[in-house]
């Protein structure tokens, strides 16, 4: 079924050797991540280390690469450069999608793409007309059990979609540094499930209603957010969803998702510490779930860069679009007017 999703496993050996010279723009832990990913796939060279706060030591710290620089635009101006990773903040996004797009450079974005609606929408403009191939980090997307869920779907296993269920519980708050710039739990936390609502069913959502409240850390709440939500989700073909989102399990990173329809049910559940269980007198033991998203989504993580890369290759398109991603956070936007009325709010459309 990955061909038919755009991914074609009898690819050329001349297409897929074809080397890419990369810059990561923002080394933040997820540029730490896709640098470490970016060294453990062959026929790519990273030329350039970027980030505002990089010192003289950088290039020890960061051997695989080639430069260490502090202005993105020397990135940019490199004509070996063939794509960048945008992995800065995002409220700088839309701008250096802009300026690395008029360079000519593919870019791989990570979510969200943007916050300010205007912004985000100029960025796409140039992005289409420059025609430079652009790709959003949404990486449950390349989650090998999550894709069995679609591959059932297309097989037609599942029949007529009629309920999806996404359980999406994180093992611990973040700082309040963090919470404070976020965008709030639907556009920093939710925004994955809302893209995997769309990924998993195919389908476009028309209306979000939703319960939520501060039920883990009152300073949540004086930050202007919620900790728990409740999002439920009514698509265009009828079918119905439900998200629930927590900022803390006490047991873990709690990923589940549940697709429902009239031939069967397609279920991906927990990816735990080990799969070994104990049985004894008097109970049934086994461990819990990954503790931290980079340990459960570290394989996605790399599959969704070799994605990208064989999209700037030109093996198959983009599998997450700037679409894509403006999709996701109107849904966002829908669940935040949806909090603050009390009533269902319509997706807009991009």
């Amino acid at each position: 079924m990955l061909m038919e999703r755009g991914i074609n496993m009898e690819k050329s050996t001349n297409i897929t050797s074809q080397n890419i010279t990369i810059g990561i723009i923002g080394m933040g832990r997820i540029g730490n991540v896709h640098y470490k990913n970016l060294m453990r796939i062959p026929n790519v060279t990273i030329k350039y280390i970027c980030d505002l706060i990089a010192t003289d030591d950088w290039g020890m710290k960061y051997k695989a690469a080639e430069n260490v620089v502090t202005d993105y635009h020397e990135v940019l101006a490199d004509p070996d450069v063939q794509a960048v990773l945008i992995c800065v903040p995002t409220d700088l996004h839309p701008q250096f999608t802009i300026d690395a797009a008029e360079a000519g450079k593919d870019i791989f974005c990570e979510k969200p793409v943007g916050f300010n609606d205007e912004e985000i929408l100029k960025a796409l403009s140039v992005v289409k007309k420059t025609g430079v191939k652009f790709e959003v980090g949404f990486n449950r997307r390349f989650d090998k059990n999550f894709r069995r869920i679609v591959d059932h779907r297309e097989n037609g296993d599942i029949g007529d979609e009629q309920v999806l269920k996404i359980t999406s519980r994180d093992p611990e708050p973040p700082s309040m540094d963090y919470v404070k710039r976020s965008g709030g739990i639907f556009m920093d936390m939710t925004i994955h499930d809302f893209d995997m609502a769309r990924y998993i069913t195919n389908a476009e959502v028309d209306q979000v209603f939703v319960t939520g409240n501060v039920l883990i850390d009152p300073e949540i709440g004086k930050a202007g957010d919620i900790d728990t939500a409740i999002i439920n989700l009514s698509f265009k073909n009828g079918m119905m969803g439900v998200i629930d989102n927590s900022r803390q399990a006490v047991y873990g990173y709690d990923q589940r998702i549940e697709l429902f329809g009239s031939k069967g049910m397609a279920h991906a559940d927990n990816v735990n510490d080990s799969t070994t269980t104990f049985s004894g007198k008097d109970a049934v033991s086994g461990d819990k779930p990954m503790f931290f998203f980079l340990q459960r989504y570290i394989d996605a993580y790399k599959d969704e860069l070799e994605s990208f890369l064989d999209a700037v290759r030109g093996v198959h398109d983009v599998e997450c679009t700037f679409e894509d991603g403006i999709k996701a956070i109107r849904l966002a936007q829908a669940a935040k007017k949806s909090l603050e009325t009390g009533q269902p709010a319509k997706v807009e459309d991009i």
